[in-house]
């Protein structure tokens, strides 16, 4: 007889070709999925609740309605979740051969491109408006697009829905046919560039204009805000990891999958409720009435800033349900995993 190795003794580990092994992760996959369903539907339900002003979803729960419209629209936004989640969880089925790490990929590639097309965005609008304000200080407008025309454009509401609007959209169509990785290195030295053109103005031919200020303020925000979710998968956040550094892999996946679930998209779930929970909530209510700064021939952003808070907080989510994949990833041993090397401090 041949003695059992007691190394092999006992059941044989999975790997992740096993059905098993396919199965839970399965699981997992399919929780993250959900979460972003969710929020994809709480986002557009926001964007039908209070820009087109159906119920909303609060009157099946007793809450109050958002303008006149019957009940049954309620239902309908609320339809939007159950399809969402149904959605998630026939996709997951239907790709069960698509590993954790794959996964974790597309998710991070679906996150550059909502990125991508806000980074066009704040700089497209920022230099724009940025001409407009400069005409207006200086009495071109007129001349240029009409009285009427120049009036108009002194219009917050105006400017928002028919310069701002537009030029966003037109961002999302240069993020979908840009394949280059986010220019936050560039959108970094235009802020430098607008501050040199403020100290420039200021001291050397004694000219300072309210808007040259907003415009960094403007882009300043959004290099912090936007480039936060790329910097979480870079690994380029600052943190405390003095016991992180040694830990193995797999218990590095745990802390990445629980810090992911606890602290980021509990954050995130936070800012999303709070912020646009309602229609006078910090996000929404900037947005809705296009608020501007009390500076009258200033960038009319100050809306759009608001918007960025909503921007970084589902960029995050999307983000770090990547994160929470690829660390039950590390968990399981699977392999294509990264080094976790963070800028610490220690």
């Amino acid at each position: 007889m041949t003695a059992l190795n007691p190394v092999q003794d006992g059941p044989p580990a999975m790997t992740p070709g096993d059905p098993v092994s396919a199965g839970s992760a399965r699981i997992f996959r399919l929780i993250g999925w959900i979460i972003l369903a969710i929020m994809a539907a709480f986002v557009a339900n926001n964007y039908l609740t209070y820009w087109q002003d159906l119920p909303g979803i609060s009157p099946i729960f007793g809450g109050r309605a958002n303008g006149n419209l019957p009940m049954f629209w309620s239902w309908i936004q609320l339809g939007l979740y159950a399809f969402l989640v149904l959605w998630a969880a026939a996709y997951v089925m239907g790709t069960s051969r698509t590993s954790l790490r794959d996964d974790s990929v597309r998710i991070t590639q679906i996150n550059t491109f909502i990125v991508r097309a806000a980074f066009f965005a704040v700089l497209i609008v920022g230099l724009v408006d940025s001409v407009i304000s400069f005409a207006r200080i200086e009495g071109l407008l007129p001349a240029l697009v009409g009285e009427h025309l120049a009036d108009e454009l002194g219009k917050s509401r105006f400017r928002g829905a028919y310069v701002h609007m537009p030029l966003i959209g037109l961002s999302v169509i240069i993020a979908a046919f840009t394949r280059r990785m986010l220019g936050f290195p560039w959108l970094a030295l235009l802020v430098v560039a607008a501050e040199l053109l403020i100290v420039i103005g200021r001291f050397v031919f004694s000219y300072e204009q309210a808007f040259l200020a907003d415009l960094v303020r403007f882009w300043y925000a959004a290099l912090f805000l936007f480039a936060s979710a790329y910097t979480l998968l870079e690994e380029g956040h600052v943190r405390v990891d003095v016991f992180y550094a040694g830990m193995s892999p797999k218990t590095k996946g745990y802390v990445n999958v629980i810090g992911s679930v606890v602290l980021g998209m509990s954050l995130c779930t936070v800012i999303l409720v709070i912020g646009m929970g309602g229609k006078q909530n910090i996000i929404n209510s900037p947005i809705l009435t296009y608020e501007t700064t009390q500076a009258g021939f200033g960038l009319y952003v100050k809306y759009l800033m608001a918007g960025f808070l909503g921007v970084f907080a589902v960029t995050m989510m999307i983000q770090f349900v990547a994160y929470f994949l690829e660390g039950v990833a590390d968990i399981r041993g699977e392999p294509g995993g990264r080094e976790h090397d963070s800028h610490s401090v220690q």
